[in-house]
């Protein structure tokens, strides 16, 4: 079953993506439901007025999860034999989160979407969209922050070939616009959110924090297979 499982993810980093995962989902939905009827700041701009809303670019937008799920586990794959840099992307990846919580609580934000017309598919799933998805945790853009990540995880690697790099940054550029044209996000948040990813990457290269998440994970890992290993002990006999 490891066999099978490791040739999909590796397995010393299922536990630290997994955790990635949860801190985001966590900190996204607990700041929503806690910040829900707090004072939201609109950080509308001339420019963001000037977008036109574009409801084809709905397919990019939910089509990167595809691309995030599969850059995510590239790391971990690429890095197998180099964890120090996996662990400074897990670190920059968690610290990240971190870093929009603190201002999906100190500042929340929100937008006025626009009125959806027309009754083609892209019409109605961003609908759908604005219907599921309320107008609030916009600063920095996670949706931009986690496009960003994917492409900046595998930017460094020579394993990795130059064109699936140019195809990163190109459908990680392709997310940031559809968060505009869409009016999930305006021009400010995506910024904010490369910004704060190139800093914190480069911040993480010349800082030893990555070491925190590393031991962290590396203790859990060996926690998990210790226990697994004596529970096949105990079958076995």
């Amino acid at each position: 079953m490891r066999k099978y499982i490791e040739k999909i993810c590796p397995a010393y980093a299922i536990i630290p993506l997994i955790c990635c995962f949860s801190i985001n989902m966590l900190i996204y939905s607990m700041s929503m439901m806690i910040c829900d009827d707090w004072q939201h700041y609109d950080l509308t701009s001339k420019f963001d007025q000037q977008v036109p809303l574009l409801p084809s670019w709905i397919f990019i937008y939910l089509g990167c999860y595809i691309f995030w799920a599969f850059n995510y586990i590239l790391v971990g794959h690429i890095y197998k034999n180099d964890r120090r840099e996996f662990y400074r992307f897990v670190a920059t990846d968690i610290i990240s989160r971190l870093i929009c919580g603190l201002f999906f609580f100190l500042m929340p934000t929100t937008n006025v979407r626009p009125e959806v017309l027309g009754d083609s598919f892209a019409e109605s799933a961003l609908r759908f969209l604005y219907h599921i998805d309320k107008p609030s945790n916009l600063f920095p853009s996670i949706h931009c922050i986690v496009s960003w990540m994917c492409f900046v995880g595998i930017r460094g690697s020579k394993l990795v070939p130059k064109w699936y790099k140019a195809v990163s940054c190109v459908i990680a550029l392709l997310v940031v616009i559809s968060t505009q044209v869409l009016k999930q996000h305006y021009i400010v948040d995506a910024i904010a959110g490369l910004a704060l990813v190139e800093l914190l990457y480069a911040l993480n290269k010349n800082v030893d924090i990555y070491k925190i998440a590393k031991s962290t994970f590396e203790k859990i890992n060996n926690l998990i297979s210790r226990i697994i290993k004596e529970r096949y002990v105990e079958k076995t006999r």
